[in-house]
């Protein structure tokens, strides 16, 4: 039987006091909404509907190529209303799931779950862990059967007292939902249809309703404000550290390391403290990364070192090379094998060959360096003219004295040797020496203005 998935993802979140809806507040550098995106398309549902209403088209634009179907809730009167707006585009004979996207961290395995328990009747997710403020407590009968949800408003206290919960999820047939949605009443403290109501509803139509508990608290947990958004990123990044150390990385604290995207890694790699990761990174065997680095969108090769305070971005670095401290690899900076990149140094756009070296304070912009060039401390390409950016050529085997001032277009034969302080405005003869500076001379006779000292000063 077919299963379609629907995610309500209309409210607007006003306790995160953002701009941004709710369900596009980032867990480890995704969506809330890509989390339970991904965990829905884990069970490889026909269709899977999004409930959106609140900055409708921000949502749509952050999934422009998903595939999913988009069902706007145009007025927001309760969650069952949310449902009854995707119900008429879902086949009778389907089974539905139902899922909230501000509940990012619930599991495959938990939902198949759920839907496996709704064949004949309703099946809820409910738990006993954790708090139950703010939730609808599930009733039972005397036999242990459950009779319906009491929103927390709506509750006694008594009921208010039940340690079990409904954590938003729920699963039927199609067909029998719809029916159901269809007699929720806003008889209650919001005046709103709640998706609660359909659990007595079902109960008392003569369905079976099933529980299915969550194993762990983090599993259910929703997101209504920065603090739990906050718990939650601590959870998923403990998480993500037990699945490194279990794949034989060396983290230096397993509690001080972020993973905000996808991070793979060879064998024998370590990470220090505070290092962040972003996108897709890739480290190859042997890798070892400094104490507070960010690397985004990155392929590193074996061998390599990244040493301290070092930011990497889009970039790809070849096998044994040595980065930092205090390196900024720009976006289009692609180094070979073996290359030194030194403290304060900037490579953008540019390509380093095999072997080449620039230790200290330069900037390597749209620039195409050939293998075992040195470059000089304070040397810049002046690559852009205020209008347009021009290559600069490296070729191989040449060495750039310190401080030069290298203006493109550009070509550095190869062999080249430039001398310290030199600016270059014209392509260089391979194998030679070349200079280019002011004249150096000493005034006779003069001296400093009446009224300064001849020497320094405070």
């Amino acid at each position: 039987m077919a299963l379609e998935v629907v995610i309500l993802a209309a409210g607007e979140g006003k306790r995160m006091r953002s701009a941004a809806p709710k369900v596009l507040q980032p867990l480890g550098g995704r969506p809330l909404l890509d989390h339970v995106l991904r965990a829905a398309r884990a069970l490889r549902p026909a269709r899977i509907h999004v409930v959106c209403g609140h900055k409708a088209e921000a949502l749509r634009a952050a999934f422009p190529d998903s595939g999913l179907h988009w069902v706007e809730q145009r007025r927001r009167l309760g969650t069952a209303h949310a449902l009854a707006q995707a119900l008429p585009a879902i086949p009778r004979q389907a089974t539905v799931l139902v899922l909230n996207g501000d509940v990012p961290l619930v599991r495959p395995r938990m939902l198949r779950a759920l839907v496996r328990a709704a064949r004949g009747g309703l099946a809820i997710a409910t738990s006993e862990l954790g708090e139950p403020a703010g939730y609808g407590r599930v009733l039972r009968d005397r036999q242990g059967g459950i009779v319906r949800v009491v929103e927390e408003r709506d509750a006694s206290a008594a009921e208010r007292a039940i340690r079990e919960w409904y954590c938003g999820f729920l699963a039927a047939n199609a067909g029998r939902l719809a029916r159901w949605v269809a007699k929720v009443s806003n008889r209650n403290a919001q005046r709103e249809y709640y998706l609660t109501e359909v659990v007595g509803i079902a109960a008392a139509d003569g369905a079976p309703v099933v529980a299915v508990k969550a194993r762990e608290p983090w599993e259910v947990a929703g997101v209504n404000s920065r603090a739990e958004l906050a718990t939650l990123e601590r959870t998923w990044q403990a998480q993500r550290a037990r699945a490194l150390l279990a794949a034989g990385v060396a983290l230096a604290d397993p509690a001080r390391v972020d993973v905000r995207g996808e991070l793979s890694c060879g064998k024998d790699v370590s990470i220090d403290v505070n290092c962040v990761f972003e996108g897709r990174v890739r480290l190859g065997d042997g890798v070892r990364i400094g104490p507070n680095c960010v690397l985004r969108d990155v392929r590193v090769g074996a061998g390599t070192e990244i040493l301290a305070f070092s930011l990497l971005e889009q970039a790809t670095v070849g096998a044994r090379c040595r980065i930092g401290p205090y390196a900024r690899l720009r976006p289009g900076a692609a180094l070979a094998r073996e290359v030194h990149v030194g403290n304060f140094v900037e490579v953008k756009a540019s390509r380093i060959g095999a072997r080449s070296k620039a230790n200290h304070l330069a900037y390597l912009g749209d620039a195409r360096v050939g293998a075992d060039v040195n470059i000089g401390a304070g040397t810049i390409t002046c690559n852009y003219d205020g209008a347009a950016k021009h290559r600069t050529v490296i070729e191989d085997g040449s060495f750039i004295g310190s401080d030069a001032t290298l203006v493109a277009p550009l070509r550095i034969r190869r062999g080249s040797y430039i001398g310290a302080g030199s600016t270059i405005t014209h392509d260089t003869p391979a194998g030679r020496l070349t200079l280019a500076r002011a004249k150096q001379i000493t005034v006779p006779g003069w001296s400093p203005p009446r009224g300064q000292p001849a020497r320094g000063g405070r």
